[in-house]
């Protein structure tokens, strides 16, 4: 009465939420500071601050969000602060942000507004696998 007739021949089974991996960046919310180094093999979402290093695998930082240290990531989006040095594939800068320091990129975009004190050092085929060497060792 209540049965749901069969289908001939095998389904793909559905992915439960349990079997599948979602990728949900940390956050560190506006009035959060922390200090001392921040690793994961992640990605951040940043409103708060942070005294120390940062190395994740996509940054995002807040217009209120600050980071005093240097910068190792595949990606970063900047809308807030950052006194320190940026090594990253990709840089965006939004005409909010404001970076006091040298940016090494392979990809580097700077919206009109944006403030950007220091060098900008692109980086060359060979340096992508320092890069990459440097987050493996980052990650251990």
């Amino acid at each position: 009465m209540f049965s749901k007739p069969q289908t001939k021949g095998a389904s793909a089974p559905i992915e439960t939420s349990q079997a599948r991996k979602l990728a949900v960046a940390s956050l560190v919310a506006e009035g959060v500071s922390l200090r001392g180094d921040f690793t994961t093999e992640g990605d951040l979402h940043l409103d708060g601050a942070v005294e120390g290093d940062v190395r994740v695998s996509q940054l995002t930082i807040g217009e209120t969000g600050v980071v005093t240290g240097s910068i190792l990531a595949d990606s970063v989006e900047i809308r807030g602060r950052v006194a320190g040095t940026i090594c990253a594939r990709q840089v965006r800068l939004w005409a909010t942000a404001h970076v006091d320091g040298d940016i090494s990129h392979t990809e580097l975009a700077i919206e009109a507004g944006a403030h950007f004190e220091g060098r900008s050092l692109a980086l060359t085929p060979a340096k992508p696998a320092a890069l990459e060497a440097l987050t493996v060792v980052a990650a251990e």
